[in-house]
This record gives structure tokens, sequence and C-alpha cells, in this order.
């Protein structure tokens, strides 16, 4: 058996973790189907069109403040004016074009009257009975946001694979639009391996682990806008495994498993998917994560890929956000974009390099990222309380004030 082992790992040597997600990224082959829905079922989902905006936003030149448009032409150059007021222009209401040698009272958002090209702020006006009072320091355009300023009729919003967030449904209201064409939502299967695993809330007994990581891949997709098909637990035989995989197959565009892709007697799930389709990346250069697995199973009418993630919680969280939920995003039609990653001033020092590029939880605060003095794979509690992923290159060191690389969770989880 060692020799074996030993074997398949100098068939499957370490790949690097730039390397690993380029060749995942390649292999997506999207066909996703697309739906009409409303803007208020909007968020989360991805964009199968490129909106354009239907109206120019403002629709006309409006009022950036509460005062009074005037003509430029109606003011003394030598100093202050006194003119009387005309008329009173709320927003929403229809302005008349503004009489010569007089102003409007304007509130904020309504639209300018023809004929006049400033507003003067309220503060800076007198009024009395001889009139408004004028400063002498008007300038052409003061005060006023010109028409199509956000945004102008026929100007492309977003581009087709953008994830909906809720400030581009507002501008996807502003713009007029109702309803936009989305991809519709994949079908996800999720199962875990390991007869040691028991549910929450059933008796714990010698030997036996409450299953972590089906509550949180079950979060991380539904957070995905995805369908989540859960085919919950699956004993530790090479039969089962195989039963389960096909079934997913037949109800899922993806299946994702955690545990057993290791190198143990009760590990099954590489042989199962070697049986039933084709391994195509095993073994990453990564701490946490190494064993992360990736395939596909031969279904009915096309093959279904499928992630094995390590039983850790810990690794299978990290191996999720780095590789899985880039792949899914793209499968589901998105765009994939690298997370925000930026420099941050080391809390500790880093004396023992590596032979694995890691990322270490750990906490971003004034600058400064600290980590987690416990690392280790099976403590997803370190997670919990992170609010990233510091990155350690292959054969780093540094010392406590150099600069480090620092992921945020809200990049790798948005």
């Amino acid at each position: 058996m060692a020799d074996a082992k030993n074997a398949d790992f100098q068939l499957n040597p370490l790949i690097p973790v730039d390397d690993a997600l380029g060749r995942l990224l390649n292999d997506v082959q999207s066909y996703v189907e697309t739906e009409q829905i409303t803007l208020d079922q909007a968020l989360g989902r991805v964009l199968a069109e490129q909106p354009v905006s239907l109206v120019d936003v403002p629709r006309g030149d409006n009022s950036s403040m509460d005062g009074y448009a005037v003509a430029m032409a109606s003011l003394n150059k030598a100093g202050p004016t006194v003119l009387p007021l005309s008329q009173r222009i709320a927003a929403g209401d229809e302005p008349q074009t503004l009489a010569p040698m007089s102003v409007a009272r304007i509130f904020t958002g309504a639209e300018i009257p023809a004929g006049a090209d400033a507003v003067v702020m309220q503060e800076k006006v007198t009024v009395d009975e001889q009139g408004i009072h004028l400063p002498a320091d008007i300038e052409l355009q003061q005060n006023i946001r010109p028409k199509g300023q956000d945004l102008q009729m026929g100007e492309q919003l977003f581009a087709q694979g953008k994830k909906l967030q809720p400030a581009d449904l507002g501008v996807l209201a502003s713009a007029g639009i109702s309803h936009v064409e989305v991809f519709k939502p994949l079908k996800v299967a999720i199962l875990s391996t390991g007869d040691e695993l028991i549910e929450p809330g059933e008796e714990i007994s010698p030997g036996k682990l409450y299953n972590s990581n089906r509550a949180m891949l079950n979060a991380l997709i539904t957070q995905m806008s995805m369908q989540v098909v859960d085919l919950g637990k699956v004993e530790d035989t090479l039969e089962a495994t195989k039963a389960a995989l096909i079934q997913a197959s037949q109800s899922a565009d993806i299946i994702i498993t955690t545990g057993g892709v290791s190198v143990g007697d009760e590990d099954h799930v590489k042989s199962a998917v070697d049986a039933l389709g084709k391994l195509d990346l095993w073994r990453i250069k990564l701490k946490p994560g190494k064993p992360l697995a990736y395939g596909k199973v031969k279904g009915e009418l096309k093959d279904i890929p499928i992630f094995g993630l390590p039983g850790n919680p810990a690794s299978a969280l990290i191996t999720f956000c780095l590789f899985a939920r880039p792949y899914m995003f793209k499968l589901q039609g998105g765009e994939v974009t690298k997370p925000l990653k930026f420099k941050a001033i080391a809390g500790f020092d880093h004396v023992k390099s590596g032979t694995r590029e890691e990322y270490m939880r750990g906490v971003y605060e004034e600058g400064t990222a600290m980590r987690f003095t416990n690392q280790s794979s099976g403590m997803l509690s370190t997670a919990s309380r992170a609010n990233g992923l510091i990155v350690v290159p292959v054969d780093a060191t540094f010392k406590a004030g150099d600069w480090i690389d620092f992921i945020p969770f809200s990049e790798l989880l948005k």
C-alpha cells in the first residue's frame, strides 16, 4: 500500500495555487439558462444581458441646493443685485420660463427653469420687502446638476456576468428598468463523507463529531444565490460513495463533497470519481487544503463537475473560497475577478518558511494584521473570529513590522 501511495504522489505533484485556479477556470463550460425577473428578486443574481439606461439621469438640469434660480444676464456686474421673486419650484413641479430680471425660489432636486443658469444657495441670500438680495460672486452653472450627469439615455449600465449588489439595483431603477435577464441559479449537490459525523441535535458519543461542513457549505452556496441539493452523509465505502455521486450527477449542475479526498484507507471520493469519470486535478501546493480534488462525473446528458474539499473544516472553507467559489461563479455565467488583496503591517514574526503557499486566518485592524496562534486545519472557530486571510508565499519569512498581503473575507464571500 505504501508503494502505491508513493507512486501516486510522484504522478501527482503538488500544483501551485495560481496554476490550479487557472486550470480550473479554463475548464469551465457554462451552459446555464436564463430567466427574466423583477428588480426585487435580483439581489445577488448574475446578469445575462447588458442593460442600458432608458432615460437621462437626471432627466433635466436640476438644483443641488435649496435657493434661488437666476439668469446671469440679470445680475449687476459691479456688485450685489436685488430682484423680485417670480415663481416657486419644488421637486416634481414643472417650472415656467424664468421671467426676465427676476428669480425663482427653488428646492433641491427641482428642475431648473428655462432662462436660468445659476442657483444661489439660500444661506447667501437676504429677503426683505425690496426683493431678493443676491451676492456679487455668483458663477455660471453653480449649484446646477446638468441633465444626464449620472446616466445618459442609451448608456450601458453593466456588463454581462455582473453579480448585482444593492447599489446596482438602485442604478437600474433610476434608469427606468423594472426587469432584468439573469442566469438561472445553479443546482449544487453537497454531501459529507465520514462515519464519524453526526448532525447537530443528535446525541454525541465517543469517536463522533458534529458535522460543521454541511451547515457551512449550505450557507456559502445560499449566499451565492444558488440552490442547494443536500444529499446528507455518505457511508465510508467505495460503493456508497459511487452511488451518492451518481445520484448527485442526476440532480445537480455541480457536486461538492467534504472529506474522503486524502490517501487513507477510508478515503473513497478520489477512487469513486476515477471510476465514474475523470479526476483532473488533485493535491494543491496550499496550506491548509492540500488534498483538494477536482474532476467530472459522467451524467446522463453531460459531465458534472465535482469538487472534493478536504474534511477539516478550515481547509474546506479556504479551498471553497479560493477554488470552488470562483469556478461556480463562472459556471453560473459570472465574470470572475481576483479578490482585493492589500498590504498590511505584520503584527508577528514568521521565521519558519514553508514549501506550500499558506493562508493564515487573521485579523486586520488599523493597518496591522495579526494571525491566530493555532492555525490547525481542524479549527473553524478561528475562521469565525477572523476577518480575512494572511497570504504567505512559498519559502517566505518575515518579521513584525514587515509588509504582508491580506485578503478580507468580504472579498472572498461577496
